[in-house]
């Protein structure tokens, strides 16, 4: 008795192998967030993020500090971590373990609580989702001082 054996098809079999693989990435795209992605240390936060992009004059540079958040290196844990957020007293501007407390997150989201803009400030282009997850992956760990 011969085989009784379903047709096969190209995009038949190509759908197959399609839904067996899930998402593939290339090697230079940052990991998905999962709940927040990869959490980045404070030390890659100061370096990537703060320093070029935050701590320049008109913005939160020492001299020119606006709403007295200084983020140059040396001084913005201090003014960030568990210190209230000026434009938004019930919340803390970094609140460990609590991205969505977190005023930081808030005012890099734009989300529509927030006073005045969406940070940076001469954006856009604003940080990147994978740039934002890593900080709230940061805060999610604790906030700690790494």
């Amino acid at each position: 008795m011969p085989s009784r054996r379903a047709p096969r098809s190209a995009a038949g079999v190509a759908l197959l192998l399609l839904a067996g693989c899930g998402t593939v990435k290339s090697p230079t795209e940052p990991p998905a967030a999962s709940g927040g992605g990869a959490a980045f240390t404070f030390s890659q936060i100061q370096q990537e993020i703060f320093t070029p992009t935050c701590a320049k004059a008109g913005c939160h540079a020492a001299a020119t500090a606006s709403e007295g958040l200084v983020l140059d290196a040396g001084q913005s844990y201090g003014l960030l971590v568990g210190h209230p957020a000026s434009e938004h007293g019930s919340l803390a501007r970094v609140e460990p373990g609590s991205p969505e407390r977190s005023y930081l997150i808030l005012k890099l989201r734009g989300d529509p609580s927030i006073s005045g803009q969406r940070m940076p400030q001469d954006g856009p282009p604003f940080l990147t989702q994978a740039q934002i997850d890593g900080i709230a992956g940061w805060i999610r760990a604790g906030a700690p001082r790494n």
